[in-house]
């Protein structure tokens, strides 16, 4: 399909907005919005027959596993699920093989990513303790971020030394993004668990070993370290009521300290690990009914910036193991934005929220150039979803390398009805159009 094309008969949703209109795509840019658009010579025709047309959801914190994980997933087959899902950017983790601590490593993510994402992309340089010269050497663009992990299960790319944290606070000219856990702490947990279950450890037992006190006092140290270096601090995947208090609700332009939900904690709770076990095993752990009714609040007051999903494909194979040896993540991308519709259903947000919250902020926050909204002159990165057509999740569906996923059997109340990168339908239908028109993100 051409990407000059007319999408007609749309309920666009926008910039706190709901409107009837037409949307014409003109060399992959949005041209013109407007009503009673006629088609022109050469130009393709979507009837989006009422459906919602949405700025395609971008996603800050995903794991394709490439390079050196590739048994998981790829930079190609994880793309292609994400904009099956209705995602037309990421910003994909370091930790991969060999990790993405130096500039090299970085631009050969680039490389790779160059004609194979059917998504825009972007990467993310990671910290370790004794990088700080690369980080300071970073500049806009080359990145979207420096992701620090000051607590996880991530060998090398563990930053522990205060003195590291200090100067990677105080220094960085971008963006910190942060994964907040206290490693002391939860090796005290595990040790107490095998005290109690020897290498049998229950999956139910997660989110006590790795604990709403952990991701306190991680997440606290980052905002105080934040606060009193004044850097630009957004942490990743919060999943305690107890951490909201350490953020502001208003306006992501207003702010210097933003926060991050992921679908998957606001979908599931402990209570699902009975049923689901290693699936959902991830890091964070996904914690209490209470906790995740208070982050769906924290999204839908602005105490919460951003919906994301932390991607993390494992094999089926490794998440059958035990408690100690099953790997921690799950592959979300083809379902998030449905999974965040499910909350407009339910009526926990509503469509004006999720769409701020899966695009609109999520530019904001990274200084995303010419994404992220329904304007005229922005990239046409759009998705049209029919939020009367219900998708049944099955396995035979799935575009993951993995070929698995803890919503098997799951029936969303929306669907996809197509996803638009750069003006081009990448999947139509219920099928990959065979276009792979991913670029490059930029940031102001």
């Amino acid at each position: 399909m051409s990407n000059n094309c007319l999408i007609t008969n749309a309920r666009i949703v926008n910039e706190g907005q709901v409107t009837e209109g037409d949307v014409r795509i003109c060399s992959g840019r949005i041209d013109t919005i407007a009503s009673g658009l006629s088609a022109v010579a050469g130009e393709s025709v979507i009837d989006a027959e009422g459906a919602w047309l949405m700025p395609g959801m971008i996603d800050d914190q995903v794991h394709f596993r490439e390079p050196g994980l590739t048994a998981k997933g790829d930079m190609a087959t994880e793309s292609a699920a994400a904009v099956a899902g209705g995602i037309t950017s990421f910003m994909e983790m370091p930790n991969v093989k060999p990790p993405t601590t130096n500039l090299d490593a970085l631009e050969d993510k680039y490389t790779r990513a160059a004609g194979r994402a059917s998504a825009n992309y972007a990467f993310y340089l990671g910290a370790t303790n004794d990088n700080i010269e690369q980080i300071r050497s970073i500049r806009p663009g080359q990145a979207c971020g420096v992701k620090v992990f000051m607590g996880a299960s991530t060998g090398a790319m563990l930053v522990d030394d205060e003195q590291t944290l200090e100067q990677i606070f105080a220094d960085s000219p971008l963006l910190i993004a942060t994964h907040c856990e206290d490693t002391p702490m939860i090796t005290i947990n595990e040790e107490a668990a095998r005290q109690q279950y020897g290498e049998d450890v229950p999956m139910s037992e997660h989110p006590n070993i790795r604990s709403e006190e952990a991701c306190y006092k991680s997440s606290s140290l980052a905002v105080e370290l934040a606060r009193r270096h004044d850097s630009r601090l957004h942490v990743l995947h919060l999943t305690t009521a107890r951490e909201l208090e350490l953020f502001t609700a208003g306006p992501v332009t207003d702010k210097r300290i933003t926060s991050e939900a992921c679908v998957h904690h606001l979908f599931f709770d402990a209570s699902d690990y009975e049923r689901l076990g290693a699936q959902i095993k991830c890091n964070p752990a996904i914690k209490t009914a209470a906790d995740r009714e208070a982050l769906l609040k924290a999204v839908a007051s602005d105490l919460i910036d951003v919906i994301a999903t932390d991607h993390a494909p494992h094999t089926a194979e490794e998440k059958a193991s035990s408690y100690f040896k099953a790997p921690a993540g799950l592959p979300l991308v083809q379902h998030a934005l449905l999974m965040t519709l499910e909350f407009v259903h339910d009526g926990g947000l509503d469509i004006a929220t999720a769409v701020r919250k899966t695009s609109h902020a999520v530019a904001d926050v990274f200084g995303v150039q010419e994404r992220g909204y329904i304007r005229e002159g922005y990239f046409a990165d759009l998705v049209l979803v029919d939020p009367d057509r219900p998708t049944q999740v099955r396995t035979k569906d799935l575009i993951y390398k993995c070929g698995w996923s803890p919503l098997v059997g799951y029936k969303f109340r929306s669907s996809i009805k197509a996803t638009l990168v750069n003006g081009e339908a990448v999947w139509r239908d219920g099928e990959l159009t065979g276009a792979i028109t991913g670029q490059r993100l930029k940031f102001g």
